[in-house]
């Protein structure tokens, strides 16, 4: 198929409470746009907790429930993803994000849980409470819950793009909210860039935006700008430490990772950053096995932004330089991440980050 005869098609709408944007090149100019937002909606099906009825939500309210093929997809990645870090990524993690505010139940308090709620909840998190036997999802104590949110959308990237595949697409861009996937090239016949904002490195400086070339791999981002609160000088963001019960509240401002697939930078990003910078640096160089790259920004003990990143990572950045301008091109905007959808000669999409 010639590549010259193939045209680009945008399909962007709102789903899983955030945006999403598709671009694609095909010789066919009919939209696929019914048949994507027929998959958003049986993943919700499966996977939302704002869908009543949905799989995880019967999950929750019973002992156990049949899995579709997402939900088990999901939960079986989310598993794995567990034991590989120690817990540290716990689908169980549910009703301490609801303690404290960040979940579909809102608490009877405002601001950080009392002490004794976050202990009775951490009674009942764990993912080794949960028994996968098949496609049956059974509970080993009464009163786990689960939250795919940490996963699912990155999951939803890599269903999106292997949707496209089948359809003979060979050269895409799938953004679900900052969560994206790349395969191939652009209408220019240029490599899918990302590009990302990184801090000044001078105090008063302006931040110097970087470009990632996106070629068959996937980035998702984790930070602690999403959600968030702050008390008694503490921002508590909107990620949950499994062990402690814990709010986020390190000097990480965000992690951003590289991977073969979403599924797997999604299912890692909440993973490191918990982790701190330089033990999961160490976690990275220690399993290859996971094709991982991140960048960190984060405060050091003065309070100056810095950042941190695997070689990898690095040797993305350098290959593609920016050209002045580049910043702040583009006539979408949306929330952090910020992203700007132009395809300008720079980069296809702008994360930004607080510097």
């Amino acid at each position: 198929m010639s590549a010259r005869a193939q045209h680009l098609t945008v399909c962007e709408g709102k789903a899983q409470g955030t945006y999403y944007i598709i671009k694609y090149l095909h010789t066919d100019t009919a939209t696929l746009q019914p048949r994507i937002d027929s998959i958003f909606n049986v993943i919700d099906q499966s996977l939302s907790l704002y869908r009543p009825g949905s799989l995880i939500n019967r999950f929750n309210a019973g002992t156990q429930v049949q899995m579709d093929a997402h939900m088990q997809a999901v939960v079986t990645r989310a598993l794995q993803v567990s034991k590989a870090t120690g817990g540290a990524f716990d689908i169980t993690v549910k009703p301490l994000v609801d303690a404290w505010g960040f979940g579909v139940v809102r608490p009877a308090w405002q601001g950080v849980p009392p002490a004794d709620t976050l202990q009775q909840r951490l009674q009942r998190t764990g993912y080794h409470y949960l028994q996968v036997k098949g496609r049956r999802l059974r509970k080993r104590r009464p009163g786990v819950e689960i939250d795919c949110n940490g996963i699912a959308q990155g999951y939803t990237v890599d269903v999106l793009a292997r949707f496209l595949e089948q359809q003979g697409i060979d050269n895409y861009l799938v953004d679900v909210g900052g969560e994206l996937r790349a395969r191939g090239h652009n209408d220019r016949r240029r490599t899918w860039s990302v590009g990302i904002e990184r801090p000044a490195t001078d105090q008063g400086n302006e931040p110097v935006p970087a470009v990632l070339p996106l070629q068959d791999r996937a980035i998702a981002t984790s930070g602690n700008y999403r959600r968030f609160f702050d008390q008694g000088g503490t921002r508590f963001a909107h990620t949950i430490d499994p062990h402690s019960g814990q709010a986020l509240h390190n000097n990480i401002i965000s992690v951003t990772v590289i991977a073969r697939d979403c599924i797997t930078a999604d299912g890692f990003d909440n993973a490191l950053i918990l982790m701190g910078v330089e033990k999961a640096l160490a976690f990275i160089q220690s399993h290859p096995q996971y094709g991982l790259e991140a960048y960190f920004i984060y405060k050091d003990r003065e309070g100056n932004t810095r950042e941190r990143y695997t070689e990898g990572f690095k040797q993305l950045i350098a290959a593609k330089k920016p050209r002045p301008g580049i910043a702040g091109t583009g006539p979408h905007f949306y929330s952090f991440p910020r992203i700007w959808t132009n395809f300008s000669q720079y980069a296809n999409a702008i994360l930004y980050f607080p510097g």
